[in-house]
């Protein structure tokens, strides 16, 4: 899939999801917002995908909102904030929290401006891999605003409420480096999405049932669940893992010395 704004391009079971405005730092106008909502929806059921890459082209993963062509129209902020029926998320808060939606692992590269909705974007990644000179920033408190693209459901649970209400309040920047000591991203390298794509590529390389499945048990369980439903979760996902093709596979695999064939799971399967 390939639009104005966002590309996607699968090979050796890695998905690479790229954001197309260079020349503006990769800022969200109208266009991007719908292009990353639709390559997220994309790789919800895309057949054979076992990691994602995310990242943007030129010199930003990606600056935040384009403010001045939503002022301009033809789509609005109401637009951008408006629920469609049935949907627990808006347009802006889906760019971000959809990716939680996607069965595979999500990894963001950083680089550049990584600024309010940006940092929101790559928030919503399973992993975050920055650049050390990397700016990251919680800005929305400079228009006098607050984050409104899922922050709640990620930031306070990464770093802590208190360091979240910290870099929402003063809205300062931070270094790939330092965010990496605060655990805004899981760790820093000086090619940041060369580290995401080997990344994916050991992840594409593990049994991709398995993978799902962990993917789902953290996520689930994350918010706070309670005991009894973490540990019969535990129990059920891995009941359905046992003696599975795949898990005969990755212990064939492990016995032998031999890569792992793996069977991909049908599309939209969990």
């Amino acid at each position: 899939m390939s639009t104005d704004r966002v590309r996607v391009e699968t090979a050796d079971h890695v998905a690479t999801v790229t954001m197309l405005r260079a020349d503006k730092h990769n800022a969200l106008d109208a266009g991007m917002f719908a292009g990353l909502a639709a390559a997220a929806d994309r790789l919800r059921t895309e057949p054979g995908v076992r990691a994602v890459v995310l990242h943007g082209e030129g010199r930003s993963f990606c600056s935040g909102l384009d403010v001045a062509s939503f002022m301009a129209g033809p789509v609005s902020f109401d637009d951008l904030l408006a629920r469609e029926d049935g949907r627990l998320a808006n347009l802006a808060q889906r760019v971000a929290t959809d990716w939680a939606a996607v069965p595979a692992p999500v990894i963001a590269a950083i680089h550049g401006n990584c600024l309010g909705g940006g940092l929101q974007i790559a928030l919503g990644a399973d992993l975050r891999i920055a650049a050390p000179d990397a700016v990251l920033c919680v800005m929305e408190v400079k228009w006098g605003l607050v984050p409104d693209m899922g922050i709640t459901q990620t930031l306070p649970r990464l770093v802590g409420i208190d360091r979240a209400k910290e870099l929402t309040f003063t809205g300062r920047r931070v270094s790939g480096a330092e965010a990496a000591r605060l655990g805004l991203v899981t760790s820093v390298a000086d090619d940041p999405l060369a580290a995401a794509q080997a990344l994916a590529a050991e992840i594409a390389g593990r049994s991709p049932s398995a993978v799902r499945a962990a993917k789902q048990l953290y996520d689930r369980t994350w918010a706070g669940a309670a005991p009894a439903e973490a540990l019969l979760l535990e129990t059920e996902l891995q009941v359905g893992l046992l003696g599975s093709a795949n898990q005969v596979a990755a212990v064939t695999a492990a016995l032998s010395g031999r890569p792992a064939e793996f069977v991909d799971p049908e599309a939209g399967a969990e």
